[in-house]
């Protein structure tokens, strides 16, 4: 309801009171006793007292009666109940602890309403859902297509009757594994209930392994692809992506959970105004995972050449030892530029470095995440040649402090996408609504994997300590939402998805025009 300003709603009698008779055209003279005249004006003035009073008193009732509420505190409509991580409930065999799963955690969704209407569109890299299932649209996903995604699996996944059960193949890198898991269980405390039944398949390695080319012959084509879950893809494969485990904390290099993470970096970049941050681009990280980075070390700052790059070495062995002073991720946004680089395949760093405020140099990536796909050129980020690294490099810079109030908006535009479309909001909303489309597409009934074991909050977080319980108990989603999940946006059409490439290409053809025409201008 809009407010409106006390002056107002100030009562303002009427020019004539409503009691108060019109008088004639013409009057008529009529001769009244002195004590009838003095009898009427008594009257009429006893009238008026009381409609005053009574106008006063429908006035203070009413105006004051809205005034108090508007301004009172809103109370929810539902109040909110916290289930924070609850480890009293144990028992001990054979010197193992064994924690119980609580059972007064809600096991239905209540929101405060369920108006579809009211909710915000998903944003723009949801439509990626589609387009990453589509190979099982026309015929569903069988157990056999299921099954066969095992030969690479870490573990098995259902959930079932809004209980979570896990099958374990092998050991992954790090607590990938163990911190995936985590945060699937998060989602179904979000939204408890409304997860369905269902099995999956996941892949904690790096690179997707379900090749396209696999299955493009009638007869792999009937038999149909895996459809096995992972953190990045290319366009050479069919792997689901699905969001990574560093946004539930990365505990081997000491990255907090992403939602206090997001806040941090929010305040790095107001420490360090982007004029005021130093003019060169940055990265740092280990080299030694792949060739292309080793490469990126040739354009460091040397006697002979200075490629507007500043490029460090990151020992992460010696980090640990030293308490990771050097590391914090929210004191690294003091240059203009930071540099995007894939490693063995994607990098979780890329939605660190996006969060900066810097423009992004994003060397030509070969894989993408599940979120990067919405990122354009030139409005997120500036695409840097994998070919020839250094000039363009240098030349990146050259633009942006050449045209630094553009450059600034490039850098804005990608931390304002991190901040507001990547919050831990829409990422749960994002395993939602993909768990839900792909159990749509199950054509067989799941159940509890021979060899699987319950897991929940419970019996994940209570037996652990250090750094892993600590970012467990941090990112641990401790009341159902009140909200339902945002509305998921309808999948691409064939001309909207060609445009959408074409644009891309076109605009990258655009930097790499304005690079050859400041080289040729510029010859070594």
């Amino acid at each position: 309801m809009q407010r409106f300003p006390i002056s107002t709603l100030i009562f303002r009698p009427s020019r004539r009171p409503i009691w108060q008779p019109s008088l004639p055209k013409r009057s008529v003279a009529v001769a009244v006793p002195a004590a009838a005249v003095f009898l009427l004006a008594a009257l009429s003035v006893a009238v008026i007292i009381s409609s005053a009073r009574l106008q006063s008193t429908l006035f203070s009732t009413n105006f004051l009666g809205n005034q108090t509420e508007k301004i009172s505190p809103k109370i929810p409509k539902k109040s909110i109940k916290y289930y924070p991580l609850d480890c009293s409930s144990s028992s001990t065999t054979n010197q193992t602890q064994n924690f119980a799963c609580r059972k007064n955690y809600p096991t239905q969704f209540e929101p405060e309403s369920n108006d579809h209407s009211g909710r915000p569109i998903c944003p723009e890299y949801f439509r990626w859902i589609h387009e990453d299932l589509r190979p099982w649209a026309a015929g569903g996903i069988t157990r056999e297509m299921v099954e066969k995604g095992k030969a690479t699996a870490h573990f098995r996944l259902a959930v079932v009757g809004g209980r979570v059960y896990v099958e374990h193949y092998k050991k992954s890198i790090q607590t990938r594994d163990l911190f995936t898991i985590w945060g699937i269980l998060q989602l179904l405390r979000k939204y408890p209930g409304r997860v369905p039944d269902l099995e999956l398949m996941f892949d904690c390695d790096d690179r997707p392994v379900v090749k396209s080319a696999d299955y493009q012959t009638a007869e792999m084509e009937t038999a149909g692809p895996p459809p096995l879950f992972r953190y990045c893809g290319d366009e050479k494969t069919l792997d689901i992506v699905f969001p990574d485990w560093s946004f539930w904390g990365w505990e081997e290099i000491n990255i907090r959970p992403w939602e206090k993470l997001l806040k941090e970096l929010k305040k790095g970049n107001e420490k360090w105004k982007w004029m005021e941050r130093e003019g060169f681009a940055y990265w740092k990280g280990n080299p030694y995972v792949a060739d292309t980075r080793q490469d990126l070390l040739k354009c460091n700052l040397s006697q002979q050449n200075d490629w507007n790059a500043r490029l460090y070495i990151q020992d992460w062995i010696l980090e640990s030892q030293q308490g990771y002073k050097q590391s914090n991720l929210a004191s690294q946004c003091t240059h203009r530029y930071k540099i995007y680089i894939e490693g063995y395949a994607w990098s979780v760093s890329e939605k660190y470095i996006l969060a900066c405020d810097s423009v992004t140099l994003l060397i030509k990536p070969n894989f993408y995440d599940f979120f990067t796909r919405s990122l354009q050129p030139l409005h997120h980020y500036w695409p840097v040649s994998d070919d020839h690294k250094c000039k363009s490099i240098k030349f990146a810079v050259h633009w942006g402090n050449s045209h630094k109030q553009k450059a600034q908006a490039i850098g804005k535009a990608a931390s304002d996408f991190i901040q507001q479309d990547l919050k831990m909001e829409n990422v749960y909303d994002y395993m939602f609504h993909l768990l839900n489309q792909y159990a749509k597409l199950l054509r067989f009934r799941p159940g509890i994997p021979t060899g699987a074991v319950e897991v929940c909050s419970e019996t994940m977080a209570c037996p652990r300590d250090g750094m892993e319980k600590k970012f467990m108990k941090e990112s641990m989603v401790k009341t159902p939402s009140l909200t339902i999940p945002c509305s998921m946006p309808p999948p691409f059409d064939t001309p909207s998805l060609q445009r959408l490439y074409r644009r891309n290409a076109n605009l990258i053809r655009q930097v790499e025009k304005w690079e050859d025409e400041f080289w040729n201008r510029n010859k070594p």
